[in-house]
Formats: structure tokens, sequence, C-alpha cells
């Protein structure tokens, strides 16, 4: 039955910027806007990578101490301006004056923050000088998964090709890879020889199964499976239905494919599996579930957060004020999962409108669909997510 959406404020979003690679490029430096050094830092900050007063107390005591802290610091995955700050023993304010930066601000890794008021940062040393090149963008490639093979900045990458920090980019896409190192040698994936290719098959599926799981066991990518059946993304299949299994070159049955860099730790990885299986016994297809898990990525970094703006608890920042349950169960994963999902057998009933309460949220966009159920001040953040959730899907689920 379908439910009138329950009036949902929302925070104000932080940016997780869709330029991330598999282990996430964008950290949020935190959500308000700047704030000279003398002014109190804000008490609770709604920020997807969960950053607050407690964690800053937790890295207190192993904060370097002015005499032997560095003049800058190189950022790495899952750096936040936050946790730099406590990391060196500085006030986070005073970090974000020293680099021109604000509360909403996006860093990087390899970006160079100084950790002084003293002087500028030190220029890293240029990558190797070389010819710019062309790249084509392959499925699960990011900005910063390219600079990196490459041997450049993520910011260079952007700038040749006059993309904006939040940008997209797409399977097929060409890129001009400026100034960078050679490439990996072709002559390493041409020694191998050719293998013949074989002839189109076909797959009878079994319960439990999913396109993405079918596709990863004949060795083909997800979007040849869909191609050859004439589906797309947003496509269910069923028992018994038969799939064609378009050729593909035989693999040697000793080559072990290696497992993606999913960028995420055992915690998220866990708290994903448990998305995407509540979605499976919700019968939720593999969009339905690709949005919850970047939904959650928006909204709790994928952690069961017991903190969020105003009452905002767990996975999907769910607010108990607004009808999702009480805190402890918001903060139940498998329970808000389930909400988020809606539909039969929503444990909220009528009070929420979950996913598949929204009429034809199979066709709308993926920000869209993600939107109707969150009621976000910053929607366009959501769809940054989407190649990352359907990698994550295809690997977990």
């Amino acid at each position: 039955m379908h439910r009138e959406p329950i009036p949902h404020p929302r925070r104000v979003r932080h940016r997780l910027s869709s330029v991330v690679a598999p282990a996430v490029v964008g950290s949020i430096a935190l959500s308000l806007s700047a704030q000279p050094a003398a002014a109190a830092e804000p008490q609770q900050r709604d920020s997807a990578f969960g950053h607050d007063a407690r964690a800053l107390r937790s890295t207190a005591s192993t904060a370097v101490q002015p005499a032997s802290r560095p003049d800058q610091h190189v950022v790495g995955l899952g750096d936040t301006v936050s946790r730099i700050a406590a990391q060196h023993g500085l006030r986070t304010a005073d970090l974000l004056a020293w680099n021109g930066l604000d509360w909403s601000s996006v860093i990087r890794p390899g970006d160079v923050i100084r950790l002084s008021g003293n002087s500028a940062p030190s220029t890293p040393a240029a990558a190797p000088v070389g010819t710019a090149r062309s790249h084509t963008v392959a499925a699960g490639e990011t900005p910063w998964s390219i600079a990196r093979a490459a041997g450049i900045g993520v910011a260079e990458l952007l700038g040749a090709n006059g993309l904006a920090g939040d940008a997209v980019i797409f399977p097929g896409q060409t890129l001009t890879v400026p100034g960078s190192g050679p490439a990996a040698p072709a002559a390493a994936v041409a020694a191998a020889p050719a293998e013949a290719p074989i002839a189109a098959g076909s797959h009878t599926v079994s319960a439990g199964e999913t396109l993405s799981a079918i596709a990863a066991k004949h060795g083909l990518a997800l979007d040849a499976v869909l191609a050859a059946n004439g589906m797309d993304r947003s496509s269910i299949i069923y028992p018994g239905q038969s799939l064609v299994i378009p050729g593909a070159a035989a693999a040697p049955a000793a080559v072990v494919t290696p497992a993606p860099d999913l960028g995420l730790d055992a915690e998220q990885i866990a708290n994903a599996r448990l998305i995407i299986q509540v979605g499976r016994e919700r019968g939720v297809p593999d969009r339905g579930i690709a949005i919850a898990l970047a939904t959650a990525m928006v909204e709790s970094w994928i952690r069961n957060l017991d903190w969020g703006d105003r009452d905002s608890l767990g996975l999907f920042q769910q607010r108990p004020s607004t009808g999702w349950g009480t805190p402890d169960q918001v903060r139940d994963p498998a329970r808000s999962a389930a909400t988020f999902y809606g539909g039969a057998g929503d444990p909220n009933g009528t009070d929420t409108r979950g996913l598949l309460d929204i009429p034809g949220w199979e066709s709308l966009p993926f920000t869209d669909a993600a939107q109707a159920v969150q009621v976000s001040a910053h929607p366009e953040r959501y769809g940054q997510w989407e190649q990352q959730a359907y990698l994550w899907l295809a690997a977990l689920g």
C-alpha cells in the first residue's frame, strides 16, 4: 500500500565525494562554516566519517608533541582534518585556518596539510615527467585509482580533464592522464597466450543467486551478462529462470582473481553484508540494495553510530522523533535496514516510508530514489557512491 511520506527533517550532510577510490578518496573535513582559531568547535558533528569529540579524546594520548611535530602532514586514506589535528595535538579550528579550509572542505589522499601557521608546507616531489596519454575508464575505477596507477595527484588528473572535485566518471569515458610516468608494460599482459573464445552458454538461476554472483561465477563483468539478457541493474531474476551467458575467454582453472580493494574496514564490511542480507531476504533487487549501501555510506560511513544530528542514530541516521522506532530499535542494524527498504513486513508498519513504498522507485534516478526515503538537504551525495555500491554488492553479496 502506498503510504504518504512522513515529515522527516534531515540534517545537512557532509559531502562524500564520488571521486573516491575503492579505498575512499575524499575525507570530509567537517560540516560547518569556517571559524577563526579562537572559536569553539561544534559539540556534535553529523560527519559521515564519525569523528566527533570522542574521536579526538581517543587519540589525545598519542598526539605528537610540539617539539617533535613535523611542518606538514600528507593526507592518507581515511584521514580527516579532525583526526589529523588530534594526531598532532592541534585544534581542528587552527588547522582549518592555517590551510585556508572551512568546515565543509574535502581533503584527499596526497594533499599536504600545514601543521603550523608559520610557513607553507613544502611542495611534494613532482611525479616523473612523461607525455600525456589517454585512459579509458574501466568498471570500478575512480579518479583516485587512476591517478595512483599513473603516479600523479588526483587534483592534477581532475584539472587536466576539467573535472570538479565531486565529478563522477563512467566506464568507457576517456580521460587525459598528464605528465605521468610510463604505464605498466603492455608486454606483461600480451605475454600470456590468447585464449580462444568459447560459445555462449546458459545458466539456470538457483534460489538466492544474484546477477552479480552469476557474472562472477562465469568470470564475466556484470554489465556483460545484463547486456546479453536485455536487462539493466534494476532487473529481477527468479529461481528457474534461464540466463544467456555470453562467450568469454576460458581462464585457466589455476588462476585466482584477486579480491577487489573495497576501501572498507572489517566493521563496514560486516554492516554492508548485513544490509545486503536483509535486502536479499526481502526480495529487493540489486539496484535497491545498491541504493541502500550508498545511502548508508553517506549517512554513517556504514557504521552503526550511537550519535548524530539531533536524535539521528544508526546506519541510516534514522530519527526516533520522526517515527523510525525507539533509539534501541534504530540502532538495531538489521531492523534499521529493514525499515529503510520498507515494503511488506516493514517493522515500522505505516509510520514511515521505505524504498519499496516509493511508487515507481525502480525507474527513478539513483539519487532520487535514495532521497525519496531520506529527504536529505544534499541529495546529490547518494549518486556519487553508485559505482562503489555496485562494487561492494558484487564482492560481498
